[in-house]
């Protein structure tokens, strides 16, 4: 079988540790491994609001790309790239969006209407779109306008876990994230503060994206008097992350909002019971029985959860069974190359 030939057009570095990016890299090798000539088009890392120059650079490139290839074109250009540039574009286009750029923490009004209006236009110009979850789908069907059969699922694949669990005490309560508000990082120190006085240590992975919070983060956790219990490990080596998968007893992410939350993944094949929130595709991702999902922004039912799991062992244990059996069902990465593939192998001309 003949393979369409690609263009991947990701901004910024493909390195950098989130959750859309660790999945961008990955479908990327995937699909060469699935026998796609497939080129890495690096766009300038100011998007999604880019500067006039990386804007200007953004346009020319994907312009030039021939029509025989198709154009994987990452979400974050979706929001900030000027519609009428993009219909200059002749390869035909697929839309990789892992949640819509209107739907992130913190937006004011107009910037909010400006990503919609910006999004839904662009999005009208892809022939094909990807989406990690079905509700980033639903989201794009119901508010952007996009056609149903013009929409593929592709879940994130999981690597399996090397090592076996070796939980350390007090219990480790672990929390992966880059350091940005939607991750809910302070709302989970807000949670620790009220269960002081039971045994438990945490950690905190993740880059700070956003070095104003995460500077934020830090006087919290001073504040709060956590900086004795608390590590904010900032980004860490994998086999580090590894580590903290295996000697943990609980994964605890207080976000705000999920497109899909690939770390959710990672808790349930390391076997970890769940305690985050009731929001975007969180409660698709993380079953009833692994997990305890609360109100997002609600430090006090947070803190409920967590002292409920940190006091009930059968209770922890039963979810940590049902997360690992859950975990051994998830997809792995050729999986969603396979999905990804047949997108591609289908576009027209």
């Amino acid at each position: 079988m003949t393979h369409r030939p690609a263009v991947f057009a990701i901004p910024g570095d493909i390195e950098t540790l989130t959750g859309g990016y660790i999945y961008e890299r990955r479908l990327l090798l995937g699909l060469r491994k699935a026998g796609h000539n497939m080129a890495h088009l690096q766009l300038g890392d100011s998007f999604p609001d880019p500067s006039p120059a990386d804007r200007a650079q953004a346009i020319d490139a994907l312009t030039a790309v021939k029509p025989e290839r198709a154009l994987i074109l990452d979400g974050l250009v979706y929001g900030s790239i000027d519609p009428a540039g993009l219909a200059r574009v002749t390869a035909p286009i697929v839309a990789m969006i892992h949640h819509p750029l209107a739907r992130e923490t913190g937006l004011n009004s107009e910037r909010q209407e400006h990503l919609y209006r910006t999004e839904r236009a662009n999005l009208r110009l892809a022939q094909q779109v990807l989406v990690p979850s079905g509700h980033t789908a639903s989201i794009l069907t119901t508010d952007y306008g996009v056609e149903p059969g013009r929409i593929t699922i592709a879940p994130p694949g999981t690597d399996r876990p090397s090592g076996r669990p070796a939980p350390i005490d007090p219990p480790l309560i672990l929390s992966v994230g880059i350091q940005h508000p939607r991750k809910g990082h302070d709302i989970l120190l807000r949670a620790l503060a009220r269960i002081h006085d039971t045994p438990w240590q945490a950690v905190i992975v993740g880059s700070a994206h956003d070095p104003a919070h995460a500077k934020d983060l830090a006087q919290i956790a001073k504040d709060l008097g956590l900086s004795d219990r608390v590590t904010l490990a900032g980004r860490v080596p994998g086999e580090t992350l590894a580590a903290y998968y295996r000697q943990a007893s609980i994964f605890a992410l207080a976000t705000r909002y999920e497109g899909y939350g690939i770390v959710f993944d990672e808790a349930l094949s390391c076997g970890l019971p769940i305690i985050s929130c009731r929001t975007g595709a969180v409660p698709d991702t993380v079953p009833d029985t692994a997990g305890l999902l609360v109100p997002p922004d609600d430090h006090t039912a947070l803190a409920n959860a967590l002292h409920t799991l940190l006091h009930d062992g059968p209770m922890r244990q039963r979810m940590a069974q049902a997360a690992a059996e859950a975990g051994r069902l998830l997809p792995g990465w050729d999986d969603t190359a396979r999905i990804a593939s047949g997108v591609l192998n289908k576009l027209t001309r």
